[in-house]
C-alpha cells in the first residue's frame, strides 16, 4: 500500500471557460474579460508546460483529450468524477454541476486498460444525481491510503451520508469536519477539501483557520498526528492561493514531489517551504488562467493512477 503514485491521469482541455454552473458554491472561480477560445488556448498553454514538467521528473502521465462535442468546461478536474485504487477498484462519483457528468467517459477506463492497467470493479455513486446528493471525487475525500481514514469537508458537493458509505465500502475510517471561508462577511462552506488540505506520505498541508468548529479542528489534529504526519499549516489568505491544492507524486527512482502551482508556491513563506523540503521537493508551473477561471489548480488537474499492473 502506497500513499503516491508515479502514474497519473490528466484531461486537456478543449472548451475550458468559466462554469457558471459551478460558480454558485466554488467561491474560488473569477471572470476573465477574454473570450471563450483565448481562455481554452491560455488554458492549453498552461496544461502542456504542466505535463511537459511532470514528464521532465519521471512521472508518468496519460493525457487524454477532451471532446468537443461534450462541451465540458471543467473536464481538466478529472479527479472529481473518478478515483483508481490498489486492488483494481474504480469509483465514478455523482457531480454537483449537470454539464460536469458528461466527463465521466467509459472511454478513458478502457485507455487505461489498453496501457495495462487492471480494472476489476466499477464502484459506481452517481444515481446519487437524482436525489440531489453529491460527493465529488478526490475534490471531496482526501485519502490515507496507508492509515485508511478518509479526511471529508461536508459541503453542497460532499454528502454526509454517501460519504460514510464510501468509507463502509472501502474500508476507510471517516474523519468529518466543516471548512469554511469568507465571501463578502458570510462564513460559507469551502467546496472542496482539497483547496484547504494537502495528505502527503510524512506530513499534511492544512488551512487550520478555515475549520472554525475547535473541536473539529482539534481532532483532525490529533488524527493527523497520531499517524506521524507532521503539519505545516497555512492561512486563509493562502489557501485563496491554492496553497492546499498540491498533491504528492513519484518521478525517477521513486523520488517524491510535492506538485503545486506557481501561486500556491509563491505565496509560501521560507519557513513553510523549508518544511516541505525537508521531505520532498517542490514542483510548480503557472496555471493562472486555469485557477482563475476554473476555481481550481494542480491537485484537481491529476486524477492518480493506483491500479495494478494486468
Amino acid at each position: 500500500m502506497s500513499q503516491t503514485t508515479n502514474t497519473i491521469l490528466m484531461i486537456r482541455p478543449v472548451h475550458f471557460r468559466m462554469n457558471e454552473q459551478t460558480a454558485v458554491n466554488n467561491y474560488f472561480q473569477e471572470d476573465l474579460d477574454l473570450k471563450n477560445a483565448e481562455i481554452n488556448a491560455k488554458a492549453q498553454e498552461e496544461f502542456d508546460a504542466f505535463v511537459d514538467k511532470l514528464r521532465a521528473v519521471g512521472i508518468s502521465v496519460i493525457v487524454e483529450n477532451d471532446i468537443k462535442a461534450l462541451n465540458a468546461p471543467d473536464s481538466i478536474f478529472p479527479n472529481n468524477w473518478v478515483s483508481f485504487h490498489e486492488n483494481g477498484d474504480v469509483a465514478l462519483y455523482p457531480m454537483f454541476a449537470e454539464n460536469r457528468r458528461v466527463e465521466r467517459r467509459e472511454d478513458i477506463l478502457l485507455r487505461l486498460e489498453e496501457a495495462g492497467f487492471k480494472i476489476e470493479n466499477i464502484i459506481d455513486y452517481t444515481e446519487a444525481e437524482n436525489e440531489g446528493v453529491f460527493l465529488e471525487g478526490t475534490g471531496s475525500l482526501l485519502l490515507d491510503r496507508i492509515n485508511k481514514k478518509a479526511y471529508c469537508a461536508l459541503s453542497a458537493r460532499a454528502d454526509e451520508d454517501l460519504f460514510i458509505e464510501f468509507c463502509e465500502d472501502f474500508d476507510y475510517a471517516p474523519m468529518l469536519f466543516t471548512a469554511f471561508q469568507t465571501v463578502e462577511g458570510k462564513r460559507l462552506p469551502i467546496y472542496h477539501t482539497n483547496v484547504m488540505m494537502c495528505l502527503a506520505e510524512k506530513f499534511a498541508v492544512i488551512c487550520l483557520d478555515s475549520i472554525d468548529d475547535k473541536k473539529e479542528r482539534k481532532s483532525i489534529v490529533k488524527s493527523l498526528k497520531e499517524d506521524g504526519k507532521s503539519i505545516i499549516a497555512i492561512t486563509e489568505a493562502q489557501m485563496h492561493q491554492f496553497a492546499g491544492n498540491m498533491l504528492q507524486v513519484q518521478g525517477h527512482l521513486n523520488q517524491r514531489y510535492l506538485v503545486m502551482s506557481k501561486a500556491a508556491h509563491d505565496s509560501l513563506t521560507v519557513a513553510q517551504i523549508n518544511d516541505i523540503e525537508k521531505h520532498c521537493p517542490i514542483l510548480s508551473s503557472s496555471l493562472e488562467t486555469i485557477e482563475t477561471c476554473g476555481g481550481g489548480s494542480a491537485r484537481c488537474m491529476m486524477a492518480e493512477v493506483f491500479l495494478p499492473k494486468a
